[in-house]
């Protein structure tokens, strides 16, 4: 079993550099000594390629979201059977939460590999138009919390998420958007969810399973805004689907509708949308991942 570990420096803001020694330590005791680094963003996709043109069938990434995304992507698009294992080195890590998997130990993952004490299990992905992801899409303003992440630099891992969310609660402006041709409302977020779990502390779609063939969208429209920390809390725990305020729905794809094109969020990484008319689907089975 060809075995390649691959992983981003800068993930987690350099926790990836950090964790690398003791990743090629526990993977160089049986045998496996092929570790490849990320040289920029995006690096991700050429690194998948080659390992798939190498002969690689098991990927482990060592990353966070981000890094977790762009290699599923890359690997999921190839159609090729290789399986990919995850690592965490990230800020949030959602997706090994979302798969019920601990992705902190590489000693453990390690021997599990050698001993092939692994099970495969095919998950879902999803897409924004034309753009894939593996967790989870959002409009509004976990975009606009993800914005300003990258602009402050004090703080580290889910506490970054939480802090920064608390401290544009009150600012944010909302945004108007159809859904599936209704007549539009005004939001404060609206998440497409392959899991359970995004930002890193909250548990956005508590109902969400990463193989149904389905994504569940959690609707939030517009409330008073001293009423907005309140539902931001109860977001980390799960309950704010049980608002009047909230929607929560399963569906295999949903058009959305904008004043403009709007920015978004996959998977931590933001992006502008083409045109004002969106369409959000899910992936089904369209990823081989390690479940151990």
């Amino acid at each position: 079993m060809p075995v390649r570990v691959l992983y981003n420096p800068a993930s987690g803001r350099g926790r990836g550099d950090r964790a690398i020694g003791g990743i090629r330590e526990a993977f160089a005791r049986h045998g496996v000594r092929d570790v490849r680094a990320s040289r920029a963003p995006g690096d991700e996709a050429r690194l998948v390629r080659e390992a798939l043109g190498d002969g690689i069938d098991t990927i482990v990434v060592a990353g966070g979201d981000g890094t977790w995304s762009k290699c599923a992507v890359a690997l999921a698009q190839a159609g090729s059977p290789a399986r990919m294992a995850l690592l965490a080195a990230g800020t949030g890590n959602d997706f090994a939460k979302n798969l019920g998997v601990d992705a902190r130990d590489p000693v453990r993952l390690a021997l599990r590999i050698a001993e092939g004490d692994v099970q495969e299990r095919r998950v879902d992905m999803g897409r924004v138009d034309d753009r894939w992801f593996l967790n989870c899409a959002g409009f509004g303003f976990d975009a606009a919390v993800l914005e300003q992440t990258q602009r402050d630099s004090w703080l580290r891992g889910p506490a970054l998420y939480m802090v920064t969310a608390l401290r544009g609660i009150l600012s944010y402006p909302g945004f108007s958007v159809s859904v599936d041709g209704a007549a539009a409302r005004h939001h404060l977020l609206t998440v497409f969810s392959n899991g359970e779990y995004f930002g890193g502390s909250f548990r956005i779609a508590p109902d969400a399973r990463i193989d149904d063939g389905q994504l569940d969208a959690i609707l939030v429209e517009d409330v008073a805004r001293l009423a907005r920390p309140l539902l931001l809390a109860r977001a980390v725990r799960g309950t704010h689907v049980s608002s009047p305020h909230a929607t929560q729905r399963r569906a295999s794809s949903v058009r959305l509708e904008f004043a403009a094109a709007p920015l978004y969020e996959v998977d931590g990484e933001l992006c502008r949308a083409a045109g004002s008319l969106v369409e959000v689907a899910s992936l089904p089975g369209a990823l081989r991942v390690l479940d151990y």
